[in-house]
């Protein structure tokens, strides 16, 4: 018993701790010192104390020193945790206005299937699977026998939404470029010929990661190598 109150003591400790540490960084953002906000903002992630709101005021303070490219960034990554966020939206659109960075066309088919999330999708295939499952115990019927195999069927198609999603431009490979300057070459060289010029906050799929250079998808619809340190992927 004692163990237990001291490991709630513990955590509670800590939960007052880390809620002084975003209070602390709050406070220097409305008192002008962004850049003492972001040190504190990035010790938030830093610690995997991760929510929407901590993204979304970590990109109001990038946005205020005119980093364009990280402010979209996390303004993205606060989509990521809350869609449904209206205001990470709202500054996402301004902050890419301004920075006129390049963005990748979703296809049909995601653009379709992104008005739900992924987990949506892989919770909705688990849920048809075991239907189809429970079908077959019942009587064998003509009937049961279709549901299952509808069931399955299904269970089949969200998966594969699952899968669209997850490799599309909104998915595990989604980056945004940071650095200024950067640009998609031929060849892992800064010497090797340029193909396309990326402002900050330009949206990138990363297909490759190869030492200190990434093979990525470019807005263009053509593919190329940037410097590693030029992008940064949305999730963590």
């Amino acid at each position: 018993m004692r163990k237990i109150t001291v490991l709630l003591l513990a955590s509670c400790a800590l939960r007052l701790t880390a809620r002084a540490d975003f209070d602390r960084a709050n406070k220097e953002f409305s008192t002008g010192n962004y850049k003492g906000a972001i040190v504190d903002y990035q010790a938030e992630v830093a610690a995997h104390r991760w929510s929407a709101n901590l993204f979304y005021d970590l990109g109001n303070a990038y946005y205020r020193v005119n980093d364009i490219g990280r402010a979209i960034l996390n303004y993205k990554r606060a989509l990521v945790l809350d869609p449904r966020h209206p205001e990470p939206a709202t500054n996402l659109q301004i902050a890419r206005d301004q920075s006129r960075g390049l963005e990748l066309t979703p296809a049909a088919a995601e653009t379709w299937l992104g008005t739900l999330r992924s987990s949506t999708w892989a919770i909705a295939a688990a849920v048809c699977f075991w239907l189809g499952i429970f079908a077959l115990f019942l009587p064998r019927t003509s009937a049961t026998v279709a549901g299952a195999i509808f069931c399955f069927v299904l269970s089949a198609g969200c998966v594969y939404s699952v899968w669209s999603l997850e490799s599309g431009t909104q998915g595990a490979r989604s980056a945004v470029v940071v650095s200024d300057n950067a640009e998609a070459r031929v060849a892992t060289a800064d010497s090797a010929r340029s193909i396309l010029a990326l402002p900050p906050g330009s949206e990138v799929m990363i297909l490759q990661e190869r030492g200190d250079w990434n093979y990525a998808e470019l807005p263009n619809h053509q593919r190329g190598w940037i410097a590693a340190n030029a992008g940064e992927k949305v999730r963590l």
